[in-house]
């Protein structure tokens, strides 16, 4: 593992928030890898419970950063501007890596040296237990700008980026409670190829109550992170229709969702979206943000 008098070949920035009961698992994980040119940065995004302790214990071996709960996007940007390494990579705190992970992707890199990011297949586990991924979920490579806009393609677990794709594409958006990584992929994606290495690096844990993909209305973040990529001016006609005609489906989605659970002005305006409402069918990105509450 790399020492404060050199540099490190990868920063590692693991978020958290009240998640002491996988923590250590996934902290381990990294402390583990064949490969150990690291740092690791744990970003504690305000947790109350024994997270800070749990950490305290690792000592020398992680770098520890306490900040204000602000969410996983402002956890991440917090240890991307801490990050001392030209590659960062990223472990959601109740994710693992298999011990090949880092090496496999430096190598990756230094091999294609212009390659900006890659990412690894990855293993399922749901309530303990391995499942497979649906055939729509299955990860690809290349230019998957397309296919990224139905759902998310690129897990953050399985991510490694050189940091000076932050300067071309900005960081996460702290204005997202959700789905930020959805966004910040669109992004990338809209402009460069997502490199994939095609073995399973990862294992990628869900079913848990804490886990934030399982709240009502996600697509919600999902359409205002495509109405701010319409208004950015970076897609190609191509990329946007594309956009235009994935903003209409998830907005008939959202919009039956909320008639179901009596949200009737909020049903009303994604009705509207949906039907092409507004100069050139696509309504400014700030006024989707009045239903944008913490998930639930």
């Amino acid at each position: 593992m790399a020492t404060e008098a050199n540099s490190p070949a990868v920063s590692v920035i693991i978020p958290t928030c009240n998640r002491a009961w996988c923590l250590a698992e996934a902290v381990d994980s990294v402390l583990a890898q064949a490969y150990q040119d690291f740092e690791l940065i744990v970003v504690d995004d305000g947790s109350t419970d024994e997270t800070p302790r749990l950490l305290e214990t690792y000592g020398a071996a992680i770098r520890m950063l306490r900040c204000k709960n602000r969410g996983v996007s402002a956890a991440r940007n917090a240890g991307i501007a801490a990050a001392r390494a030209g590659l960062i990579a990223f472990l959601d705190s109740d994710d693992l890596w298999l011990p090949g992970k880092l090496s496999r992707q430096v190598a990756f890199f230094e091999r294609i040296p212009e390659v900006l990011i890659c990412q690894t297949e990855e293993c399922w586990v749901r309530n303990g237990r391995r499942v497979n991924p649906g055939k729509r979920h299955r990860k690809r490579g290349g230019l998957i700008f397309e296919p990224s806009l139905e759902l998310c393609l690129v897990s953050p677990s399985a991510v490694m980026v050189r940091r000076g794709l932050f300067d071309q594409v900005g960081l996460f958006d702290e204005a997202l409670p959700a789905c930020e990584d959805y966004d910040l992929w669109l992004r990338v994606s809209c402009r460069i190829p997502i490199h994939l290495i095609e073995t399973p690096l990862i294992i990628k844990r869900g079913g848990h109550a804490d886990q934030l993909s399982r709240a009502w209305g996600l697509d919600r973040y999902r359409i205002a992170s495509i109405l701010n990529l319409l208004e950015s001016g970076l897609l190609s006609d191509d990329q946007r229709r594309s956009a235009l005609r994935v903003l209409r489906q998830k907005c008939a989605v959202v919009a039956g969702g909320c008639r179901k659970r009596g949200r009737r002005k909020e049903g009303a305006y994604y009705e509207q979206v949906a039907a092409g409402a507004g100069e050139g069918g696509v309504p400014a990105p700030d006024s989707v943000a009045t239903f944008l509450e913490e998930p639930r």
